[in-house]
């Protein structure tokens, strides 16, 4: 998916598995020397990081408790489909300056 930062493109985040995630920077983005970095653990020191688990600057971007629950059943996804959930309730209104976006292929 495409991750957004202030509606800007800033990078790409894979599921390469559940126990891998993969987030790039976009050249653009990365190479712009004012653009921030879209979180403190995602410096732009280098251009791609990798993790067995989701990073946490999107898993905080999930909803917690009940209302998490009531968002995977209504939108019939695994409570630990992280990425699923991510994709499917982080496009608008999102607290703070990231948006996610499904990939176009082009």
């Amino acid at each position: 998916m495409e991750i957004y930062y202030k509606g800007m493109l800033a990078g790409t985040l894979k599921e390469i598995h559940r126990t891998q995630y993969v987030f790039r920077y976009d050249d653009i983005y990365f190479n712009d020397s004012n653009k921030p970095a879209i979180s403190l653990t995602l410096p732009k020191n280098q251009q791609e990081y990798s993790s067995p688990y989701l990073f946490p600057v999107f898993f905080n971007m999930l909803s917690e408790g009940v209302n998490r629950t009531l968002q995977c059943t209504h939108l019939r996804i695994d409570e630990d489909d992280h990425f699923g959930l991510l994709a499917a309730t982080a496009q608008y209104d999102t607290i703070g300056a990231l948006t996610v976006k499904p990939m176009v292929d082009g």
